[in-house]
């Protein structure tokens, strides 16, 4: 339910966090409670509690080490040796949305805290909700997890050399520090995971049943806290903006199905490879720019879009395909 229906719930989630000071005075009048204060005279309010208090980091944690304990537990060594396909595939993904969302951030002239998210979006490895999508359009989902795994395991080495590439001096932060942050928020949490569940069958079991109950919940929580954050800013979200990020999202469509031809892949391949290259870990990115960008919560607003954005098109297209499939075997 939480899986199939991620769009909704994003989408009831945010828009329970952007009206969240106006929900809270209702119900509080609701029960009869004066003493509860306003948000704005510093009343109860759990987005943005959960920024101030550096829960982000924590959550985004539970979700990496929540998507390690779901890895077949030879998935590893199926990414090595496989490795010309799944290298190759994450060569596409590092080089095409790093680029594409540099070049259509300028194309746009987008200001400098959208661009900072738009070019974060492109930067970062690909989300585990590739994996479910290409089961729906009928792809490889064994190779899809195999480039989701080879991607979030490069991050800390492929995600700060992206961002100074494509950031450059305008608003580069430490590449030593994105690569611990990385090591410390992705690659540990996922590792731990898949050596917990592989080591012990009993956490394993437990695992299958809660982990993608958690990792859903956490990426919903994560962008609803950016929204509650980001407010106040909301209004001033442009039709470029969006048009911006769906341009990005569709040429990384384009470069991921293209790529796979040029590496002679398979049709179920190469939809796995197309829905990795385009939905990307845009939650990892909304925690990245919060931590990075302390002062400019704004530049994480596209990153929370892309989520929706990626999510609507991916379902669209997984299911353009799978009534493809469907057509044809009949």
């Amino acid at each position: 339910m939480v899986q199939r229906y991620l769009l909704l719930w994003l989408t009831l989630l945010s828009l329970v966090a952007y009206v969240w000071p106006d929900l809270w005075s209702f119900l509080c009048g609701l029960v009869g409670s004066n003493q509860a204060a306003p948000i704005s005279a510093g009343g109860f309010d759990p987005f943005v509690g959960t920024h101030q208090r550096g829960y982000l980091k924590p959550l985004i944690a539970v979700t990496m080490f929540s998507i390690g304990s779901l890895l077949p537990r030879d998935e590893i060594r199926q990414v090595l040796q496989r490795w010309p396909t799944v290298f190759g595939g994450t060569t596409i993904q590092y080089a095409a949305m790093p680029f594409l969302a540099y070049v259509v951030g300028h194309a746009f002239r987008l200001g400098p805290d959208a661009l900072t998210g738009v070019i974060m979006v492109g930067c970062v490895p690909g989300a585990m909700a590739s994996n479910i999508l290409t089961l729906a359009a009928r792809g490889n989902v064994s190779y899809s997890v195999s480039l989701t795994t080879s991607a979030t395991l490069l991050s800390p080495l492929m995600v700060p050399l992206a961002l100074w590439l494509t950031l450059g001096a305008s608003r580069q932060q430490d590449p030593w520090d994105t690569f611990t942050t990385l090591l410390m928020l992705v690659v540990g949490p996922v590792l731990a995971g898949h050596l917990l569940c592989r080591w012990l069958s009993r956490a394993e079991r437990i695992m299958q049943r809660i982990g993608p109950i958690a990792a859903n919940l956490t990426i919903l929580w994560i962008i609803a806290v950016v929204v509650g954050v980001n407010r106040g800013r909301l209004a001033e979200v442009t039709l470029l903006l969006l048009l911006a990020l769906l341009v990005v999202n569709l040429l990384g469509y384009l470069a991921g199905y293209v790529g796979g031809g040029m590496l002679r892949l398979g049709e179920p391949m190469r939809r796995a490879l197309t829905l990795e290259v385009g939905m990307q870990n845009a939650g990892l990115g909304t925690v990245l720019v919060l931590d990075l960008f302390p002062d400019n919560p704004a530049a994480a607003i596209p990153t929370a879009a892309y989520t929706f954005g990626c999510m609507l098109t991916g379902t669209i297209l997984a299911q353009i395909w799978s009534a493809r499939s469907e057509a044809a075997t009949h």
